[in-house]
């Protein structure tokens, strides 16, 4: 039996992110799973190191990889709109729901109970991978306002505020240490 999963997977980079935004670079859904998951990665290193925890470090990173992979079926709802009201966020979620069995069903048999439980993480993970999820779409505000573009100067400061919201100490370490440096050109951070 032929399975399409990692075929459907490649397709990732043809899902592009802030369509309702002018972007001076477009961003893709590859680019964005691949930030999420080096900035997951350091949240579950923090917070074993700094805070304690007891995560797995690539767990969280791989959990991370494959967060936003419904989209290659449901596209990139906008922010906005998928949190509009609690109407839409649960249809979305059922959605999302239908998106991940449908990529589900392109695996072998003997992969899917490994696929099951990245796409359900523990409480712990989920909650690191949303952090960083978070993260990076504040560095993508950065860096567009690094450009110049005035476009997401609202959204970096509701991004900032809602990584605030989730009182992740992890993620407050992390922008207190590494975020200073997503404003830097090459040459300074050489």
């Amino acid at each position: 039996m032929k399975n399409h999963f990692y075929a459907m997977m490649s397709r990732m980079k043809n899902i592009y992110r802030w369509g309702l935004m002018r972007n001076t670079r477009k961003e893709n859904l590859s680019e964005h799973s691949l930030e999420v998951a080096f900035v997951a990665h350091a949240l579950a290193i923090i917070n074993n190191t700094r805070l304690g925890g007891n995560v797995n470090p690539n767990e969280v990173a791989v959990a991370a990889m494959y967060h936003d992979t419904t989209e290659i079926i449901t596209g990139d709802m906008p922010t906005p709109i998928k949190y509009y009201n609690c109407d839409i966020k649960k249809v979305y979620k059922d959605i999302e729901k239908v998106a991940e069995n449908r990529l589900l069903e392109k695996l072998p048999e003997d992969f899917k109970a490994e696929f099951v439980k990245i796409y359900n993480p523990k409480e712990d993970t989920a909650r690191l991978v949303k952090a960083a999820d978070k993260i990076s779409a504040l560095i993508k505000c950065i860096e567009e306002a690094n450009m110049g573009n005035r476009e997401f100067s609202v959204a970096e400061k509701s991004t900032r505020k809602a990584i605030e919201d989730l009182n992740c100490p992890e993620a407050d370490i992390f922008m207190d240490e590494f975020l200073e440096s997503f404003y830097l050109s090459l040459d300074e951070l050489n």
